[in-house]
């Protein structure tokens, strides 16, 4: 019989897109909201590269470390807080996560020397560190299941959207007012939404959609032990294939998207802020790639389950092939064309990866299998994307740099065919031990 696609019990209720209350849709837009602001405020350093290394002369690794230090921290951090965040309360979690990094992004704007603007970094990404998860977890926790993969491939996806807000406007803000206003811009639109945010979204009301959505009360504040914790999130093969798998490949657009300004900037000639607007249109392509590539992979897997895995590894093979023969290419249109293609599928794996993690873990503590896999997306992929890239720049130039990076899929699509092999096993196991907890 062929395997299907898992979900928890609470998916099997019925339900229509009319169950759903307003307030549902709100409280997803404003949390959707900060994720925009969350990536503005990330990415937004990119577009102004060029006038940072002017200002204060600075070597590309350094440059690098700027834009790494976020991921790092959040890699780092994401974890430990995103349990605090379980314990402690969503809600003012999101707030208080919200307002750090807008903060922290004012300090980048009136930073006057490359260590304070390192320090300020870092409190950025100290800020957005369990963004990710508690965000998902608590937008999931107010909708039924059915729903589970659209709303995680849009939240993931609004993190590329958000780089392009950030990349395009800051690059349109430094080129009239200066790169300082660019980091002004992007806080004041974070604080603003948390000041919303925070008169419109309360724990009392989210939690009298939980039972109104899902039919059941309480269920998602269950406490494990560590122990039982740290079995739950790694007790498979398959699931710490998807962890790795999904944090490498995403070495790829984090590498492009940090130094594609810089690099349309050094060889098309294009003045900083036109190079910013140039390359969020490679961002914003890369951010509808993970919707599409994601709604693929669903559709591919209503029968067969191992499909999902085999998706995955085509979209990192297909973004090698391209992005390897693009860099090899001397400048012009076609280049930019390929460029636009292997970026359109560069993280076509984070849908995939995201529902296998879901597949492989139990409902109880889903909120931390994402906290462990944005672990595993910032410390194999995200944080040391700009800054490895920009160590290698200096030895070889940009162009050299960015032609070794597509190698990075291929390390991604080992992981996912290692995962492959072992997922109907562990698929089976991991529902017996669902079937138990029910009973």
């Amino acid at each position: 019989m062929l395997l299907q696609h898992a979900e928890p019990t609470i998916s099997d209720i019925p339900a229509t897109r009319s169950d759903i209350p307003a307030y549902a849709w709100v409280v997803c837009a404003l949390t959707v909201g900060l994720l925009l602001s969350d990536y503005m405020s990330r990415q937004v350093l990119n577009a102004v590269f060029p006038f940072i290394k002017s200002t204060w002369n600075l070597s590309d690794a350094k440059l690098g470390s700027l834009s790494s230090v976020v991921a790092l921290m959040v890699g780092l951090l994401t974890f430990p807080l995103s349990v605090l965040a379980d314990r402690w309360g969503r809600v003012k979690s999101i707030v208080l996560m919200a307002a750090l990094w807008s903060l922290a992004t004012l300090g980048c704007g009136i930073a006057t020397t490359y260590g304070e603007m390192l320090v300020a970094r870092a409190f950025v990404g100290i800020g957005e560190a369990a963004y990710g998860s508690v965000g998902i977890a608590l937008v999931l926790s107010i909708f039924p299941a059915r729903l589970r993969a659209t709303l995680t491939g849009t939240f993931m996806a609004g993190g590329a959207f958000g780089s392009v807000l950030g990349m395009a406007m800051g690059g349109a803000v430094a080129t009239h007012l200066g790169w300082r206003w660019s980091f002004g811009a992007m806080a004041c639109f974070g604080i603003v939404l948390v000041v919303i945010y925070r008169f419109v979204v309360t724990e009392k009301k989210l939690a009298l959609l939980q039972p109104a959505i899902t039919g059941q009360k309480g269920n998602l504040g269950v406490r494990l032990s560590f122990r039982a914790l740290m079995k739950g999130l790694f007790s498979t093969k398959s699931v710490i294939c998807a962890y790795v798998g999904s944090g490498v490949h995403l070495l790829v657009p984090a590498a492009v998207w940090a130094w594609m300004p810089s690099f349309l900037n050094r060889y098309y000639g294009m003045a900083p802020g036109k190079a910013a607007m140039n390359a969020a249109v490679f961002v914003l392509v890369t951010g509808l790639g993970m919707i599409v590539c994601g709604n693929v992979a669903d559709r591919l897997n209503r029968k067969v389950a191992q499909r999902k895995w085999m998706t995955a590894i085509a979209y990192c093979l297909l973004c090698c092939i391209l992005l390897g023969i693009a860099f090899q290419l001397p400048a012009g249109p076609l280049q930019l064309v390929l460029i636009g293609c292997g970026m359109f599928f560069c993280a076509g794996a984070t849908g995939p990866s995201g529902a296998m993690v879901a597949n492989l873990t139990p409902p109880s503590i889903h909120a931390s299998a994402f906290a462990t896999l944005t672990l595993a997306n910032n410390l194999l992929g995200l944080a040391p994307a700009a800054i490895l890239t920009g160590i290698i720049a200096d030895r070889i130039g940009l162009l050299g740099a960015l032609q070794l990076v597509p190698l990075a899929p291929l390390l991604a699509a080992v992981a996912f065919a290692i995962g492959r092999c072992s997922y109907k096993r562990d698929l089976d196991l991991v529902n017996a031990l669902r079937e138990q907890a029910a009973r």
